[in-house]
């Protein structure tokens, strides 16, 4: 049995339109990465972590600082393609791609249902693919020595999240959308089988002062 803690990124460049727009920490996301760093510190020592290849995980680590954790990267933590997959959904059924949060939560399940169901662009990542690539990601940190924090994004967080849980699309999107900047999650590997331990902790934003940093984008 192994325990890996997920990490989800900062706020990043919340209203773009394009991942190049979005990938980049707000000065807010990096100020939360700061905080939990401060938090993980003091109470989550870990001997290692290891990042997607994003520019907002990334920076997430780097602003963590946990300078006693040396930090690699994994491609396989990579953030699913959410605006290739709007893109796809806009083309094929002139969905536009959501201004506002209000927006964006109607969006995600027409995306992930169009993903699941295949009818996106052929050029695209599968949704079996991609859940493929994010459990080989988490065997590959189960292997490796001492405690292992791994920094991603919302949708290999919540996909994990319904994998261990046996849940459908429906109430994965559900969690999708509840994924909070910096927030914490633990999972046990345990051979094949994913066992949820922690969802959604935010011990370094719980002060009233904080409240503000609460963010989802």
């Amino acid at each position: 049995m192994v325990e890996l803690t997920l990490i989800r990124h900062g706020q990043a460049q919340t209203g773009a339109k394009d991942e190049a727009s979005y990938d980049s920490l707000s000065d807010l996301g990096h100020q939360q990465a700061r905080w939990l760093g401060e938090s993980l510190r003091d109470t989550q020592p870990f001997d290692q972590v290891i990042s997607g290849e994003m520019t907002r995980q990334i920076e997430t680590t780097q602003s963590m600082a946990l300078a006693d954790a040396p930090h690699s990267t994994d491609a396989r933590l990579n953030e699913l393609d959410y605006f290739g997959l709007a893109e796809s959904l806009r083309a094929s059924h002139g969905i536009d791609i959501p201004r506002n949060m209000q927006a964006f939560a109607l969006h995600v399940p027409q995306v992930l249902d169009a993903w699941r169901d295949e009818n996106v662009d052929d050029g695209l990542e599968t949704y079996d693919e991609f859940c493929s690539r994010i459990m080989g990601a988490l065997h590959n940190a189960a292997g490796q020595d001492g405690r292992i924090a791994l920094v991603s994004s919302t949708g290999v967080i919540a996909t994990l999240a319904a994998i261990a849980l046996g849940l459908d699309m429906v109430k994965k999107t559900k969690l999708f959308l509840r994924v909070m900047n910096t927030s914490v999650h633990k999972f046990e590997l345990v051979g094949d089988d994913l066992h949820l331990i922690q969802f959604g902790a935010i011990p370094h934003l719980e002060r009233p002062d904080r409240a503000h940093a609460r963010t989802f984008g």
